[in-house]
């Protein structure tokens, strides 16, 4: 318990020290956070410069608004939201977000029920970076961030059904990519065991 007070108040006078523009503070901040934070930025951007300009532009918009920050939740969290707007705010200039056309093929792509423990949590992210802007925009921000479709369809300027299609989408697409790995995965295991 003493740890975690010790925490909140680490956090409390860096916040502080934030809001008199102390650039050791905001040096300690980019430090503490900037590696998580650009892996957030990359999971909507999927290209590393860019993601690394989205992080930067998110870092300095943390330390202009820092005044907005009241306590009322975690800082980290409300620097998450900060860089998932910014992500957003990227691809709308890039007028990216929900232009991907959808082929016949991943209008009929079956449901596959199993994700096989041999995937790893890094493979499964890669498989994530290659799905459509669109269907990974939606994915990241309902099933890694936790934003209800409601929210989705207000911070991309569509309409909730729009949020749960693309969803349902990228959940299919990304079966049938987690399939096609496990198929490659037994056959990569299979030849080892034969080659011994």
């Amino acid at each position: 318990m003493g740890r975690i007070l010790a925490l909140f108040s680490q956090e409390g006078q860096l916040v502080k020290a934030l809001k008199k523009a102390d650039a050791k503070a905001q040096r300690q901040v980019y430090d503490k956070y900037s590696a998580r934070m650009l892996g957030l930025c990359f999971r909507y951007v999927s290209d590393e410069m860019a993601a690394e300009d989205v992080m930067v532009e998110g870092f300095l918009k943390v330390f202009s608004k820092i005044d907005q920050f009241n306590s009322d939740g975690s800082f980290e969290g409300w620097i998450r939201r900060i860089m998932v707007n910014e992500a957003l705010g990227y691809l709308r200039k890039q007028k990216r977000i929900l232009e991907d056309t959808l082929s016949d093929d991943a209008n009929n792509i079956p449901d596959y029920v199993y994700a096989d423990q041999n995937l790893e949590t890094e493979e499964l992210l890669k498989l994530i970076e290659t799905l459509p802007v669109g269907y990974r925009t939606v994915f990241n921000l309902y099933a890694i961030e936790g934003y209800a479709h409601m929210e989705i369809a207000q911070m991309l300027g569509i309409t909730e059904s729009t949020s749960k299609s693309q969803l349902h989408r990228a959940r299919a697409l990304l079966q049938k990519m987690v399939s096609d790995w496990e198929n490659d995965y037994k056959k990569k295991v299979a030849y080892e065991e034969a080659s011994c």
